[in-house]
């Protein structure tokens, strides 16, 4: 008799747990020392993030995939983060935290950039 394995969709949701966490260490605190430190501080022209030129670079696909890696990978990291926070409590079933946790995720995500692609119309 055949042993099946069981397949498990675990490492998509750790895939996207540790982007995520790139995207909080790297990423994130990139775009602060920029937009919040460098720029008001007069250490680099405030002409690097004028509006036009912000607008252009942000509404491009390589803003569309910045965007989406600041605001998207980080949601997914903090729900993997609440999901397994309320697995070691105890607080409802695996099943049920891991649809509503990573459901939520994908639906701010989906708000999110629909509300960025919108936005620039």
């Amino acid at each position: 008799m055949e042993k099946r394995i069981k397949r498990s969709d675990e490492p998509i949701w750790w895939a996207l747990f540790s982007a995520g966490g790139v995207c909080f260490a790297v990423f994130v605190p990139a775009a602060i020392l920029f937009i919040a430190l460098l720029i008001p501080l007069g250490l680099l022209p405030v002409e690097t993030l004028d509006f036009e030129r912000s607008r252009s670079l942000l509404f491009s696909f390589p803003g569309l995939i910045f965007i989406g890696a600041v605001i998207c990978l980080p949601l997914f990291h903090a729900m993997h983060r609440i999901r397994h926070g309320l697995h070691d409590l105890k607080l409802g079933r695996d099943k049920t935290n891991k649809i509503i946790a990573y459901g939520a995720a994908m639906l701010f995500s989906v708000v999110a950039l629909l509300g960025f692609v919108l936005g620039n119309m």
